[in-house]
């Protein structure tokens, strides 16, 4: 999650990215070994004589010297043409951040930078809701009528690259922003699909329009397992936290009032993340006091976000659905409720990202995407890596996805029709 009004992600747009490129301190040891083998086997001395003095101190370090070794490689380096100084400047600071062993913490470009609009409910790309899961990108859904839709991109493929570079270990920002790009110009992604199989697409992107909440459930009406029409309940998804999704959603929740919903079945099924200041306006349409989040920085120091009175549909049960594609803020408000007592939470294990993203942009116009604090439920639960566990679990099977049968849609109405009917 990340903080202000930046985050989330979805390539419609919560960390980040390791290259493809070793870290400096193995590139470092790699020279080491070859530069000493050069002196024993010619048994010439490996100090130049016009080396300069040593002007720092055991345990002090001058970055400058990265510039040094720059200069030398120009200089002396057998094959010149593998000094492309963009690689190694990138190469550089990902070995650098590689170090930290931290996905919330990562570079990207001036023109990714640029090109970083997710959370003005519109962007530039293929259009296709992502997710991490086992370090891979995952497609959760495209978005209908997208690139990525016509092209015939489906729930479960993976991207394995983009431009031919692996994408294994990047974080979701990352990927989304090397897919994105300005409208009218092409991508390349490889996909993976579930039968193993690995296609390149080459996409053009365009201007993608989304809103992150609606109510209108999958296949266009709440149906039972039955597959009866279900009255008298409500049905809410949202798709990630833009700095609209507040209005958005308190619009939505009175609008299924109004229609004379009873329970409602707040979706936040894939839902990667998205702005703090969204989330927590979101959870306390929910709430009329209580802890909502715990936010701890650096220094152990923890600021705790309280509800005020006046939510929305005070008397409306509610039940969540996640998955485990849910993270960062859809987690901290599937946790909100679910401690508070306001939600029970159906579904899988959350994803658990658990850290608070802030860009600082760089000299350069790049960015660097830096965990500037943790988050923990208000029961003061830390979630990163661990996830938030549903009041019942419901894991789709293997007949369920062959069958487009939502399991877990069945429970939550199940559970709300349940406490309706109870004395």
């Amino acid at each position: 999650m990340s903080s202000d009004d930046r985050g989330g992600v979805s390539e419609a747009g919560g960390g980040g990215g390791k290259g493809r490129r070793a870290p400096l301190i193995v590139a470092a040891a790699l020279i080491a070994v070859v530069i000493a083998a050069g002196a024993f086997v010619l048994g010439q001395s490996t100090v130049s004589e016009e080396a300069p003095s040593v002007t720092t101190a055991p345990g002090e370090f001058d970055f400058s010297v990265l510039n040094d070794i720059r200069d030398i490689l120009g200089k002396d380096y057998v094959k010149p043409d593998n000094l492309d100084d963009q690689t190694l400047y990138e190469g550089a600071i990902q070995g650098l951040l590689n170090i930290l062993n931290d996905s919330g913490t990562f570079y990207i470009d001036r023109t990714s930078y640029e090109l970083d609009t997710t959370l003005t409910g519109s962007y530039e790309g293929i259009g296709a809701n992502i997710a991490l899961q086992d370090d891979e990108t995952v497609i959760v859904a495209p978005i209908k009528d997208t690139p990525a839709d016509r092209a015939g991109l489906v729930s479960g493929d993976v991207i394995v690259a983009v431009e031919g570079e692996p994408t294994k270990g990047w974080a979701l920002e990352r990927v989304t922003l090397r897919v994105r790009g300005p409208g009218g110009s092409e991508v390349t992604i490889s996909i993976r699909h579930v039968d193993d199989t690995i296609e390149d697409y080459t996409l053009t992107r365009e201007r993608v329009q989304t809103e992150s909440v609606t109510i209108v459930p999958p296949g266009g009406t709440l149906r039972d397992a039955s597959g009866a029409d279900v009255t008298g309940l409500g049905y809410v998804y949202i798709r990630s936290f833009t700095p609209d999704t507040a209005a958005e959603l308190e619009a939505a929740l009175r609008e299924v009032v109004a229609a004379g919903a009873r329970g409602l079945i707040l979706d936040v099924r894939g839902n990667p993340g998205g702005s703090l200041n969204a989330t927590v306006s979101s959870i306390d349409l929910f709430l009329d006091d209580g802890t909502m989040l715990i936010q701890r920085d650096a220094s152990g120091r923890e600021t705790n976000y309280v509800a005020r009175a006046g939510q929305v549909a005070a008397d409306l049960p509610v039940v969540i659905l996640q998955d485990r594609f849910s993270a960062s803020a859809s987690e901290v408000l599937a946790a909100a409720l679910q401690e508070n007592g306001r939600a029970t939470v159906v579904g899988e294990t959350s994803f658990g990202k658990g850290t608070v993203n802030s860009p600082r942009q760089l000299r350069d116009g790049g960015a660097l995407f830096v965990t500037i604090a943790q988050w923990l439920t208000p029961s003061g639960t830390l979630i990163d890596k661990v996830g938030v566990r549903p009041d019942v679990e419901v894991l789709l099977t293997d007949e369920d996805i062959d069958l487009r049968r939502d399991a877990q849609l069945h429970r939550a109405i199940d559970i709300l029709q349940g406490q309706l009917r109870a004395p």
